[in-house]
C-alpha cells in the first residue's frame, strides 16, 4: 500500500459511512458482551428489517467505559448514549428514537455527567467509536497516517527523539522513559532486533488492556510498527494471556487485515522497511509479566526471571536487543507522532505526561473505564468520575498498581495521581488498577487476599519471595483469626522489609506493599484483633512470644 492507497482507502469508508441512514454502535467488549449486547445487537437488526430501515446498520465496537450500566449503545446520528439496553429497549429506541425522533430520555444518559466530561482520551480515542473489526474504519479515523509519516518521512533516531520529547513513560508499572528505552535499542549492535507488546495484564480487577485490544487493536499494531521502524527490529511478537479469547480473536484478524493492505509485512509503504508481527499466549503466570519472565516464556521456557543487566534493551529475546512496552504505552505512540511531541508533553504533569487509563472496580458507585490527565487527584476519580462509595457508607481506601500497590487512606483523597507522588504513600502506579474499599472493608483482609495471589503466582525461583510470602500470608491470617500478639505484627514488618530488599523481581519486591501500607494507615485494626504478648515460663513451654526464653 502506497500513501495515496491510505488516503483513498480513508476517503472511500468516510463516503460509506455518510451513505448509512442510521448507525447504532453497540459496546461488543467483554463486560457488555456478559450483559448480553449480543442479543441487543441481533434485536436492533431485527428491528431494522421490521420498519423498513435497510439503509441502516449496527455496528460493534470497543469499551464504551461504563462497564456497570451496560449493555451500552450510542446512537451515532446525535450522539445520544443508552444504558441496560436488552432486546425490548432496542426495539423501543429504533421505533421512538430512530423513526419518530423522540429519545427515549428514562435509559438515556447524560454525556456531558462528569464520568464522561472529566476524561481525555488519547488510548481510549476510538474505543466506542469504530468497529474493531474492520481495518477500513481505524484507517478513517486516521489510523496508519503515523506510520507513514514515521517510514517516508522521518529517519528512525528521529522517531526515537520524538517520543523522548514526549516524556511518555511505560504505562505498565514502574514509569521508564519510553523514549530512553527506544534509543538504548536502537543503538545496539545487532543484525536482528525484536519488539514485544507486553499484554500479559494480570492485576486483579484490571481490564485496561484487554478493553485496548478488544476496542482498537490496530492502534497497539501500529504503535510496535513504529518502534521496530525506530529501533531497527523487523519482527515483533505480542504476548497475551490465554484468559483474553476476544482480544487474541480480535488481535489475529486486525494482523490479517494489516498484512492484507500492506501495512504489516515487507516493504512497508513502499519503503525498506519490514515488520512482522507473531501472537505467543500466555498460560496466565502473573509473573510473566515480568519482563525477563516473559522472554523465557516466549523462548517456550519456564517464565522465571532474570537477574539484570543486562536489559532486554541490550540483550533480550534470543539474546538480541528487545524493547518490550505494554499495550497502553504502545497505544500513545501514533497519537505523539500524529500531533507532536510537545501537544503530549503539555498534558498531565512536566514529569508525568499524558494521559492513564484506569479500570475503576471495587465499592464505587460507577465501575468501568477511565482515562484522565495524569496528576488529577485521587478525590476527582472516586467521588466526580466514580460517584463516591455506595449509598450508607464511606470512603475508606483506594488501591493502585494491584496487589504490587498501597492502598491509600482517606486523608490522602487530594493526593496527585502520578508517579512520584503515588511513591511517596508507598504506592505505584501500575498497570491501572484503582480498586476503591469503603468502610465495610477491612484492611487485614485485604492485605490477606493481595498477598494469598503473590504466594500463589510467585515463581519460587529466589527464596525470599518463594519462602517470604508463605510466612507472611500465614502471620495476616494468624492476625485476622485473632490469634497473634505484637511480636507477630513486628515481625511481619521485619519480613516485609527483607522480601521487598532482596527478591529477584518486581513481583517479591513489591508484594510487601499492600501490608506496610495498610501498616501505616490502618495500624488500628491490625491492633483490635491482637492478644496479649505470651511469655515463656515452665507452665506455657509452648508459648510463641519474645519474651524471656521465648523463641
Amino acid at each position: 500500500m502506497t500513501v495515496e492507497e491510505l488516503h483513498e482507502l480513508a476517503d472511500r469508508e468516510r463516503e460509506r459511512q455518510a451513505g448509512v441512514r442510521h448507525r447504532v454502535l453497540y459496546c461488543s467488549a467483554a463486560g457488555c458482551v456478559s450483559c448480553g449486547s449480543h442479543a441487543t445487537r441481533d434485536a436492533f437488526k431485527a428491528a431494522f428489517t421490521r420498519r423498513g430501515l435497510t439503509e441502516s446498520e449496527v455496528v460493534g465496537t470497543g469499551c464504551m467505559g461504563l462497564c456497570g450500566q451496560g449493555p451500552l449503545v450510542k446512537i451515532h446520528d446525535d450522539g445520544v448514549l443508552y444504558e441496560r439496553v436488552d432486546a425490548g429497549l432496542a426495539h423501543r429506541i429504533v421505533d421512538e428514537h430512530l423513526v419518530e425522533g423522540r429519545p427515549v430520555a428514562e435509559h438515556q444518559l447524560d454525556a456531558a455527567s462528569p464520568f464522561f466530561a472529566s476524561q481525555v482520551k488519547i488510548v481510549l480515542e476510538n474505543c466506542g467509536r469504530i468497529d474493531a473489526t474492520r481495518i477500513e474504519e481505524y484507517i478513517a479515523v486516521g489510523g496508519y497516517e503515523a506510520l507513514a509519516r514515521a517510514v517516508a518521512e522521518l529517519k528512525p533516531q528521529e522517531v526515537v527523539e520524538e517520543v523522548r520529547k514526549s516524556g511518555l513513560r511505560g504505562r505498565g508499572g514502574a514509569g521508564y522513559p519510553t523514549g530512553l528505552k527506544w534509543d538504548i535499542a536502537r543503538k545496539a549492535p545487532a543484525e536482528q532486533k525484536y519488539v514485544i507488546c507486553n499484554a500479559d495484564e494480570g492485576d486483579p480487577g484490571a481490564f485496561m488492556d484487554r478493553s485496548v485490544l478488544e476496542g482498537d487493536p490496530h492502534r497497539v499494531l501500529e504503535g510496535m510498527a513504529i518502534a521496530g521502524y525506530a529501533i531497527g527490529a523487523s519482527q515483533g511478537y505480542i504476548y497475551v494471556r490465554a484468559e483474553y479469547p476476544l482480544a487474541i480473536e480480535r488481535l489475529k484478524l486486525a494482523i490479517r487485515q494489516a498484512e492484507r493492505h500492506g501495512v504489516l509485512g515487507s516493504r512497508i509503504f513502499e519503503s525498506g522497511f519490514h515488520f512482522r508481527i507473531d501472537l505467543r499466549i500466555g498460560a496466565g503466570a502473573f509473573v510473566c509479566g515480568e519482563e525477563t519472565a516473559l522472554i523465557r516464556s516466549i523462548q517456550g521456557r519456564r517464565g522465571r526471571p532474570q537477574p539484570r543487566p543486562p536489559y532486554p534493551s541490550e540483550r533480550g529475546l534470543f539474546g538480541a536487543p528487545t524493547v518490550i512496552n505494554n499495550v497502553e504505552t504502545l497505544a500513545n505512540i501514533a497519537p505523539i507522532l500524529r500531533h507532536g511531541s510537545a501537544w503530549f508533553a503539555a498534558l498531565g504533569t512536566p514529569r508525568s505526561p499524558g494521559t492513564k487509563v484506569f479500570a475503576l472496580a471495587g465499592k464505587i458507585r460507577r465501575t468501568g473505564l477511565i482515562e484522565v490527565p495524569m496528576g488529577i487527584p485521587l478525590r476527582r476519580i472516586i467521588f466526580e468520575i466514580g460517584g463516591g462509595t455506595p449509598e450508607g457508607t464511606e470512603f475508606k481506601a483506594a488501591q493502585t498498581g494491584g496487589p504490587s500497590g498501597g492502598c491509600i487512606p482517606a486523608e490522602h483523597l487530594d493526593l496527585p495521581v502520578d508517579y512520584e507522588a503515588l511513591a511517596t504513600v508507598g504506592s505505584i502506579m501500575g498497570s491501572g488498577g484503582l480498586i476503591v474499599m469503603d468502610s465495610t472493608s477491612n484492611m487485614v483482609d485485604v492485605a490477606r487476599f493481595f498477598m494469598e495471589f503473590s504466594r500463589d503466582e510467585s515463581c519460587g525461583k529466589c527464596a525470599p519471595c518463594r519462602v517470604g510470602t508463605v510466612h507472611m500470608h500465614d502471620l495476616l491470617r494468624k492476625i485476622a483469626r485473632g490469634r497473634a500478639t505484637a511480636d507477630d505484627v513486628a515481625l511481619l514488618e521485619e519480613l516485609c522489609e527483607t522480601v521487598k530488599e532482596t527478591s529477584l523481581c518486581g513481583l517479591g519486591q513489591s508484594a510487601p506493599n499492600p501490608v506496610l501500607s495498610t501498616l501505616r494507615f490502618f495500624r488500628a485494626e491490625y491492633d483490635a484483633l491482637l492478644g496479649p504478648v505470651e511469655v515463656f515460663t515452665p507452665s506455657n513451654p509452648l508459648a510463641r512470644g519474645r519474651g524471656p526464653g521465648g523463641s
